[in-house]
Formats: C-alpha cells, sequence, structure tokens
C-alpha cells in the first residue's frame, strides 16, 4: 500500500490506522441539507428591486423543505438537491407611497432543470399595486434566477472544500495558474507583495483575516485546542493534539496538519494544508487571540497558500471554521439562558 505522495493516485492513502475509504475513492456521500437552507436565506433575503413603478425588497424565506448532498465517486462530484421555496415580499409604489405586500414561490428547484427554466410564482394581497406585482414578476425574478445561482456555485465550490481526489499536477501547471487580484480590506485582505515563490517553485500568497467572536480569548483558544471543542464546531470526528509537534486533522481528513507553537490564550503556530494542494505542501498559519472586553478578536495570517487554492482557503476559514463557531458559541450562550 502505497503512502501519501507515492504510486498510482488512485490508491493514494493517508496514514491512519484503518484506512477506510480514504480520499472518498469509494462512493462518499455529504449531506448538504442544513447548509444549503443556510445559504439559501443568505443569498435570497434582503434581495432589493428597484424601478420605475417603484421599491421592493424579499423579506423573509417562509418556507424551505427538501434536501441536498453531494456525492464524491473517483474523484468525481455528483449534486442532488430538490427544494419547495416561499419567500415574503413588501414594496412601495413610487407615484402614491402605498404599500403592498405579496410571496414568491420556487416549487421545484432541483438539478433536473437549469436555473433559468425553474418555475417562479409571483403573487400579492388583494387590493391594487399591480405594478408591484409586475415589477417582481420582470426584475424581481431576474434577481431571485441570481440568487439561486450564487446557491448552486457555492454548493459546488465552497461546500464541497476537500471532497475531490488529489492527483499530482505538473509544475508546469500549477506555474501556469494566473493569480485573481484581490482587493484589500482590513477585515480580509491580500496584498501584491505577498506573492511569494517556496517549495518546488509553487507561487504562493499570505492571506490575512481579522474577526471578532463573542467569547473571551482563553474561551477562543480552547475552541482550537481542545478535540471535543473542535469535533462540535467541525461536526466531525478530528485528531488535536494542541503540544508542539502534536498533529492536526480535521473535515474527515480533508484538512491536516501540525501544532508548531502554543502559547494558552494567545497564539497558536500550525503546519496546514488542504488535501487537494499539491501533495507535502504546506502553509504556516498564525492565530494570534486578542481580549476585547467580554469579547475578542482572532487575527489569522496563513503563508504559502497556493495561488490556484487562494479562494477556497479563505472560504475554508470563513464557512468551516469562523461561521461555525460563531454557531457554536451563540448554541453555548443560548443553552446557559
Amino acid at each position: 500500500m502505497a503512502k501519501w505522495g507515492q504510486g498510482d493516485p488512485r490508491w493514494i492513502v493517508e496514514e491512519r490506522a484503518d484506512a477506510t475509504n480514504v480520499n472518498n475513492w469509494h462512493w462518499t456521500e455529504r449531506d448538504a441539507t442544513s447548509w444549503s437552507k443556510r445559504k439559501l436565506k443568505e443569498v435570497l433575503e434582503g434581495l432589493v428591486v428597484e424601478g420605475e413603478a417603484g421599491r421592493c425588497e424579499i423579506g423573509d424565506l417562509k418556507h424551505v423543505e427538501g434536501e441536498a448532498s453531494c456525492n464524491s465517486r473517483k474523484g468525481k462530484l455528483i449534486f442532488f438537491y430538490e427544494w419547495n421555496l416561499r419567500l415574503s415580499w413588501k414594496g412601495t409604489v413610487k407615484e402614491s407611497g402605498e404599500k403592498h405586500k405579496g410571496s414568491v414561490e420556487i416549487p421545484n428547484l432541483s438539478e433536473e432543470n437549469e436555473v433559468d427554466d425553474t418555475e417562479i410564482n409571483v403573487s400579492k394581497k388583494k387590493g391594487e399595486g399591480d405594478v408591484l406585482k409586475d415589477l417582481m414578476r420582470t426584475e424581481g425574478t431576474t434577481k431571485v434566477r441570481e440568487a439561486l445561482r450564487d446557491y448552486l456555485k457555492a454548493l459546488k465550490t465552497e461546500f464541497t472544500l476537500g471532497m475531490i481526489l488529489p492527483t499530482k499536477a505538473p509544475v508546469g501547471q500549477e506555474l501556469a495558474t494566473e493569480r485573481k487580484p484581490s482587493g484589500s480590506t482590513v477585515q480580509d485582505s491580500v496584498t501584491p507583495q505577498s506573492l511569494d515563490m517556496v517549495g518546488v517553485k509553487i507561487p504562493t500568497v499570505r492571506i490575512h483575516m481579522r474577526e471578532v467572536f463573542n467569547s473571551p480569548a482563553d474561551e477562543l483558544y480552547s475552541i482550537f485546542t481542545k478535540k471535543e471543542l473542535v469535533q462540535k464546531f467541525s461536526k466531525c470526528l478530528a485528531v488535536i493534539e494542541a503540544e508542539k509537534g502534536g498533529k492536526l486533522q480535521m473535515f474527515e481528513g480533508c484538512v491536516s496538519g501540525e501544532y508548531t507553537e502554543l502559547v494558552p490564550s494567545q497564539r497558536i503556530v500550525l503546519k496546514w494544508r488542504c488535501r487537494s494542494w499539491p501533495d507535502e505542501h504546506y502553509a504556516t498559519v498564525a492565530l494570534n487571540f486578542q481580549d476585547l472586553a467580554a469579547q475578542s478578536e482572532l487575527e489569522l495570517e496563513c503563508k504559502g497558500v497556493p495561488v490556484a487554492h487562494e479562494e477556497s482557503t479563505r472560504q475554508c476559514w470563513k464557512k468551516q471554521y469562523f461561521e461555525e463557531i460563531h454557531i457554536l458559541l451563540q448554541q453555548s450562550k443560548d443553552n446557559m439562558e
């Protein structure tokens, strides 16, 4: 049996005790239902539709029924999703100032139909204001279809991070990848100076992010170093050996690494990689914790990220770490109350 990075890529395995279905070569299914419900709310709620007739805004996702999943087989991803959605909308007529309400129904969003062919029904409560209904049927429907495309794009990129079987890409192919320009912001920035060449001439980039959590620094530090807490926010079994030289493995082996420095409540440094990265390539991740009264700020610096994987790595930390930790902290708070 070949070790990681050696031999036929179909039989690449990680060094683990049971070596069961490594790299998802056999049929593996991941449930995307809960993730999808959150993403659909994110992309649909708050959409604004404006025109000569007036202004409308989509409100709550009143009804969401269905399921979604992603299946991996021999390095290929297969998606299944079927949704019945109903949203509320409200609007104001430009000339009269009258306010009206209605709903948007999407009875069958599924992989069997293209988004452009998906049925979208707009209705309005009794009374005048058909100009707003017409606005929602035209411009509103267009906006809704764009949001549904955003959901499907995220399902096939953000949610599937690390599910594809890794293969050895030629160095020339990595070098040919063009780095997309990224805007710099205080919360999440990549600067031109961060582009480096490391290892076997793989172009890399430095990612810098900041996030504020409703928890003291010592509690947040524990979430990254205690196995039971890591497994709670990641919703997967994990290997967490929080000591210098200790191993780390999360998200069903999609993320792995090693602890290289630990300063309790202050700082963690890791060798860190995603399974889809070039063989044996690790980034250096530094997590710095700072108390802010009842809150704490986490500063993340990730050096050595392959350019081709910049956006997926950013989304991994944002979606699979930060957002899930926020949810865990809120659940803990609710339980205490």
